[in-house]
């Protein structure tokens, strides 16, 4: 890999702390600002919901500027957004920032993905987005534990600290490392109208589908990982980071496993990945009283749900070649509907009194509606090829009249 796509791989590590990093923090923030677990847990949703619109709106906003450019502005914000996290004097303030910080990194992610394949073959695309992903899931396996034991240790607002600091390592790294590039210009020019064009494409959509069910599936019970295992599982809070970097071990075991079979085998590692996620929710929902099968099924969970992440990328980058930099951003932007929809769905179960095991196994029905919608995309796929091929085969015979042309195919 070239180091650029290196870099962009240690900048999200910082990103991806600061996005999961609440997993191990819900319950220090509740006490400290007076405010419920569930509403803790929307927290994680603000940041959600900001990278779903900042990802389509900082993409087009910047289109035309230089890209190196525009990820050193927005790295720089997003370490400001960590500082007003751990200025936050209350609940509303720390939303705000993480909206902020959301927002920033929803464009850098979008960015940095089009700057990422543009700098490989084509051929190794899925390989390009791993190495970003896996800064994702060396977040989850480093960033959040120690998020985690800051916050129980040093306060919460430590770990804000903390990312803020290693942003400005990671900005470091982007301004030496990235190299620059002029806006394209003549018939090269990017333009909005022309990168819009994806969206009437059916498979766009099944992606964007598939993309969120299977995110959300593992959103509505990372967000609330922690209080499963302690008031399910029975473990105790010391225990929590632990735990928390052995589900980012799996998230980087599945991400080097997606990385190496996913240009091969697209769909087969999409169908394989969400299929497997659907049956570790529901053994977490049967068998959530033993922490050693809690603590299992935590760490496979993080294998399924990031050997598709490369494939679901790949895949979006495939259909949408045209216009990489709102392929980028459509990809972040899916991923997080189903992180603000995983959380809020998770907070619903949890408010009607159904319990811990009930959000497992909402996490389980959403992803074996995600392995659905791949179904139905590759069937659609098929059916319009069939389409295409008999329109080809028996093309419309012309009016018979005096002087017409004759049929072309």
């Amino acid at each position: 890999m070239p180091p650029a796509v290196l870099v962009l791989g240690i900048s999200v590590f910082a990103l991806g702390t600061s996005e999961f990093m609440l997993a191990g923090l819900l319950q220090p923030i509740a006490r400290d600002l007076h405010v419920s677990i569930p509403k803790a847990g929307l927290l994680v949703s603000a940041f959600a919901v900001g990278m779903v619109v900042g990802a389509p709106v900082l993409a087009a906003a910047t289109l035309r500027l230089p890209r190196r450019l525009t990820l050193i502005t927005l790295l720089a914000l997003f370490a400001l957004g960590q500082v007003a996290g751990a200025l936050a004097p209350t609940y509303g303030v720390l939303f705000a920032s993480r909206i902020v910080s959301a927002l920033a990194c929803a464009g850098f992610w979008a960015v940095g993905a089009a700057v990422a394949v543009s700098l490989v073959p084509v051929t190794a695309r899925a390989r390009a987005m791993a190495v970003m992903i896996g800064g994702l899931s060396t977040a989850n396996i480093l960033g959040v534990p120690a998020g985690s034991l800051l916050g129980q240790h040093a306060g919460w607002r430590s770990a804000f600290w903390a990312v803020a600091a290693l942003s400005a390592l990671a900005l470091a790294g982007v301004i030496a490392l990235v190299p620059r590039t002029d806006p394209a210009k003549g018939a090269e020019r990017p333009r909005l109208r022309r990168e819009l064009g994806i969206y009437r494409d059916k498979q766009v959509w099944f992606n964007v589908v598939t993309i969120a069910l299977n995110a959300a599936a593992v959103f509505a019970v990372f967000s609330y990982l922690g209080p499963f295992l302690t008031e399910v599982s029975g473990l105790p809070e010391h225990r929590l980071p632990t735990v928390l970097a052995l589900f980012g071990a799996g998230g980087l075991i599945g991400t080097v496993i997606g990385g190496r079979i996913s240009d091969g085998h697209l769909l087969g590692t999409i169908y394989g990945g969400i299929a497997a996620s659907a049956c570790a929710l529901a053994l977490l929902a049967l068998l959530a009283r033993s922490p050693v099968a809690a603590v299992g099924l935590a760490l496979l969970l993080g294998v399924t749900a990031f050997m598709t992440a490369p494939a679901l990328n790949a895949r979006m980058f495939n259909e949408a070649d045209a216009a990489p930099t709102l392929a980028g951003a459509t990809t972040t932007s899916s991923f997080n509907i189903g992180n603000t929809m995983g959380p809020w769905l998770g907070g619903l179960v949890i408010s009607a009194g159904w319990g811990y095991q009930a959000v497992a196994w909402t996490g389980a029905a959403l992803a074996a509606a995600g392995v659905g919608t791949t179904a139905l995309a590759s069937l659609t796929r098929r059916r319009d090829r069939r389409r295409r091929a008999l329109s080809l085969d028996c093309p419309a015979a012309a009016p018979a009249s005096v002087g017409a042309a004759a049929p072309r195919p």
